[in-house]
């Protein structure tokens, strides 16, 4: 049976953010994500998860200056002192909210850089990363973003994602294996799982056409969670997507799939 958790930048908008907490609860939720803790009193996220006996499985290292723009500092050498000073942020807020994973989104690049060289950067910066994180108990996420929504973001594919973990060299990188981004990359989702299993460290779902949730569009993702299953996927799958119509009436795929929340 998946472990289930509400990525609550996507489901539960009818409710203002801190009030998301308490409907992902009511609704049968036991685990949330969501982007970034940094953009809210962290002890009033610590009330809240506590509060609704929620466990937060999953948030993102600082991404810069999201509304100018910015979609993750890895990337950029020109911005490797942020990145560094990002990491502690990470840190300190996932010790307050007892969160063990923590995803980094690479971002795009601003300067005239080779491929090459941007690569190695954002090879170095998770290395020191992943490093920091060790000290902590953390493990770092790598997402890749397909190009077409998010048009410059340097790693798209599984490909980009493992090519930049493998060169990191540390053993507490994963993959964060989001099925919406790799199925708009035209990827093979059983390829994926039966390649990258061992380091698919979180799952995050959404239909496509439109990332909507599952039987919306024309994945089959119960048969990639199926295919987890089998294969001995143990970790949590995020519902990065959005309703349509109310959160809660967007839920009733749960069912029909035969799980529970």
């Amino acid at each position: 049976m998946p472990q289930f958790s509400a990525n609550l930048n996507f489901l539960f908008n009818e409710h203002p953010f801190m009030e998301r907490f308490a409907a992902a609860a009511k609704a049968g939720f036991k685990n949330v994500e969501f982007m970034f803790p940094y953009d809210f009193d962290i002890a009033q996220v610590k009330e809240e998860l506590e509060k609704n006996n929620l466990k937060l499985v999953l948030f993102n290292l600082p991404a810069g200056d999201w509304a100018g723009g910015d979609r993750g500092l890895a990337a950029d050498p020109d911005r490797k002192a942020e990145f560094t000073a990002s990491v502690g942020k990470a840190v300190e807020a996932a010790g307050i909210l007892g969160t063990k994973k923590v995803n980094c989104l690479c971002g795009m690049v601003k300067g005239n850089y080779s491929r090459e060289e941007v690569l190695t950067n954002i090879a170095d910066n998770l290395a020191y990363a992943a490093r920091e994180f060790q000290k902590a108990g953390l493990d770092l996420m790598v997402e890749p973003i397909n190009h077409i929504d998010m048009p410059g973001f340097t790693i798209n594919t599984t490909k980009h994602g493992m090519e930049v973990i493998e060169l990191a060299k540390e053993p507490n990188i994963y993959l964060q294996y989001d099925i919406y981004h790799a199925d708009k990359e035209e990827e093979n989702h059983d390829e994926i799982i039966e390649k990258y299993l061992s380091k698919i460290g979180h799952v995050q779902v959404a239909d496509n056409p439109g990332r909507n949730q599952p039987g919306t569009g024309s994945i089959k993702i119960k048969e990639i969670f199926e295919t987890l299953a089998q294969k001995g996927y143990e970790g949590y799958i995020g519902m990065e997507y959005k309703p349509t119509g109310d959160t809660v009436d967007s839920l009733s795929w749960v069912g029909s799939y035969g799980y529970k929340l």
